[in-house]
């Protein structure tokens, strides 16, 4: 009896340590999904990676998924218990974001918004295309350097686009606002790249327009990225009765708090209003399985959003954002 007990611990203890390494690899991955968790049950965005991997934060659920598999079959109770609660957690941010109350107002004008990253001018004429096919009646582009903005002059000026606020720049630099609409210069944000803004009169009502393209999130840039992010938001609390639109590249999605504040400051996330707040927009190459929305069309209280469609544009590695807004009077 002494024999065949010594055999069945020697046996127990070998599946033990193997199940060992299970454990410790289950427990490394929900540390780290747990850091990222936490920054964001904080309201904060931390420290690199944790901003960068913020942006992709419902695909956190695979690791999880895994380091949970990984605990069942190493029998480790603690594990399973903290993977459920991040599973909880997860959970319960992937939910959207910010408000969806819609006007109370008559609707007075029908206004098609397009916005599109280029990628240092690489894409122009997919945009051209695809502006000609979807018919916006304003277009916000992003890294649309010299040679970029130029064509788009060229496509557009004598063909319903009469108006334009651009920041002329090389490379990422350069960004172009074009109009259907009559617009009154209104300034640029400071920042980095070029944000122009601009005052549009949208069928005889006041409508401010702000292009944004903040620095991305970059290890040793976070202070640059949260200030310009913190401008546009300074921007959307300047003036809380005119009817707003804040397009472009925020280089942030919901999931990271210095772009939420710019929802707190009475903004609507369009895509959101129209049903696609979890829709990917980069990488191109990648979505729509794997991506994070980082394009975004941003709206006050004065609009409601029919329809979001996220469209391929060749050459860039962002996907395009179009959002068909009707403005409505205050009620």
């Amino acid at each position: 009896m002494d024999t065949v007990a010594a055999e069945r611990t020697v046996r127990e203890d070998e599946r033990a340590s193997g199940r060992r390494p299970g454990a410790w690899f289950a427990g490394l991955l929900l540390a780290g999904v747990s850091v990222v968790l936490g920054c964001r049950a904080a309201d904060t965005d931390g420290v690199t990676p944790v901003p960068q991997v913020l942006a992709f934060l419902p695909w956190l659920l695979a690791p999880t998924a895994l380091a949970l598999f990984l605990a069942l079959r190493a029998r480790w109770r603690t594990g399973l218990v903290w993977g459920v609660v991040v599973l909880g957690g997860l959970a319960w941010f992937i939910e959207p974001y910010g408000k969806t109350d819609n006007p109370g107002g008559p609707p007075l004008a029908e206004v098609r918004v397009l916005t599109s990253n280029v990628q240092f001018g690489r894409g122009t004429d997919a945009l051209v295309d695809a502006v000609r096919r979807h018919d916006p009646d304003i277009v916000f582009v992003q890294e649309c350097e010299q040679t970029c903005s130029a064509a788009l002059r060229d496509a557009f000026e004598g063909d319903g686009y009469k108006y334009r606020q651009s920041v002329e720049g090389y490379g990422s630099d350069g960004s172009v606002i074009l109009s259907r609409f009559p617009l009154t210069e209104a300034g640029a944000v400071p920042g980095t790249m070029g944000m122009p803004g601009a005052t549009a009169d949208v069928r005889g009502h006041r409508v401010r327009l702000q292009l944004a393209h903040p620095m991305p999130p970059l290890p040793g840039r976070l202070d640059t990225w949260r200030s310009e992010l913190g401008r546009l938001r300074a921007y959307a609390e300047a003036d809380r009765s005119t009817p707003t639109i804040v397009a472009g590249d925020f280089n942030a999605s919901q999931d990271h708090a210095a772009f939420r504040r710019i929802l707190d400051a009475g903004l609507r996330d369009g895509a959101r209003l129209a049903g696609e707040d979890r829709t990917p927009s980069w990488p191109a190459r990648t979505t729509p399985t794997f991506g994070a929305q980082i394009d975004h069309v941003l709206v006050s209280r004065d609009f409601a959003a029919q329809r979001a469609r996220f469209l391929g544009v060749d050459g860039t590695d962002h996907r395009a954002l179009l959002v068909d807004l009707t403005l409505h009077r205050r009620s």
